[in-house]
């Protein structure tokens, strides 16, 4: 029997439909009768899935997400109604460090303020803004998962000596180190962990004051590690020379003081979605809807975590 997915937020159908199959059909734009008979839904990162989105879809049996956050899913209910949560973890990891990588190259290369040194006609002002280098100095990785093993890789290409720290997965010998350590050593520092109550904040007065002077922070994770207001505080007094943000703790973010500072570099939580990540996420996310529609164990699921 031919069952019904729908997309939640923009999945273009041509490059789901093919990995979904011939007894799978796609509905990209749903009507409100589509929602109460699909089986499953394939649910963009910013699609708020709350309860009265699961009252809708009353034949649901599986919910895809776009990437690996469910802060926008009702997990609490999908567990109530034994309805697994597919994530797509892996899909995005590339476009991700090679994201957090340009926000790094960007910071310490001096990109924005020199741009406008050359547009304002300052050219004599270019000695104001010193271009650093990467090569030589220490990156600290908070978080070692697929991301932060990437931009492990990328550092050492470029010269640069790592330290890592995360609570839950294993650190390499040569990389391993304590959360203070790595913020004390660290020229520049990346975070790649998921938001949790125990984390949040974690870039704050305290955790900036152990720091080097001068360091470089990129957050391409979850906006909440960063307490903004701690951190423009230290930009403005020079104990972080740089910050870059592609996550906001709301989204889109309401307008912060920080946004205008020269030293800080802002994208609006994309660098994960570059064009080969984005098909992959789509692609990886019919995958885990065929394999539950089909009675198979999907590659990777957030919830059901007792059976």
């Amino acid at each position: 029997m031919n069952q019904l997915v729908v997309g939640l937020g923009l999945v273009e159908s041509e490059i789901v439909q093919p990995i979904l199959g011939a007894d799978i059909t796609y509905i990209q734009d749903p009507s409100s009768e589509d929602l109460e008979h699909a089986s499953g839904a394939i649910v963009r990162a910013n699609f708020k899935f709350d309860k009265l989105i699961f009252e809708k879809m009353k034949s649901l049996k599986v919910i895809a997400r776009t990437g690996v956050g469910v802060e926008l899913v009702d997990i609490e209910e999908a567990d109530k109604r034994r309805i697994p949560v597919v994530i797509t973890p892996g899909s995005n990891s590339i476009a991700v460090a090679e994201g957090t990588f340009s926000h790094l190259l960007a910071l310490c290369k001096r990109l924005k303020p020199l741009t406008k040194v050359v547009q304002t006609g300052k050219w004599d002002e270019r000695s104001k803004y010193p271009v650093g280098d990467l090569q030589g100095s220490t990156l600290g990785i908070i978080g070692y998962g697929r991301i932060g093993k990437k931009v492990a890789e990328y550092a050492q290409v470029f010269g640069m000596k790592v330290l890592a720290y995360d609570p839950f997965t294993e650190v390499p010998s040569k990389f391993s180190s304590n959360f203070e350590t790595v913020l004390k050593n660290s020229h520049f520092l990346t975070l790649h962990i998921p938001l949790t109550n125990e984390n949040s904040n974690i870039i704050n007065a305290n955790s900036i004051s152990l720091m080097t002077d001068g360091v470089v922070i990129i957050n391409c994770s979850r906006g909440g590690l960063v307490q903004l207001d701690d951190a423009l505080e230290a930009l403005n007094s020079g104990k972080i020379s740089g910050l870059g943000l592609d996550s906001f703790d709301f989204e889109p973010p309401k307008h912060h003081p920080i946004f205008d500072h020269e030293n800080v570099i802002l994208t609006p939580h994309v660098m994960g979605l570059s064009i080969n990540s984005t098909i992959m996420t789509y692609q990886d996310a019919a995958r885990g809807v065929r394999d539950v529609l089909e009675g198979n164990v999907p590659k990777a699921i957030a919830n059901l975590r007792n059976g």
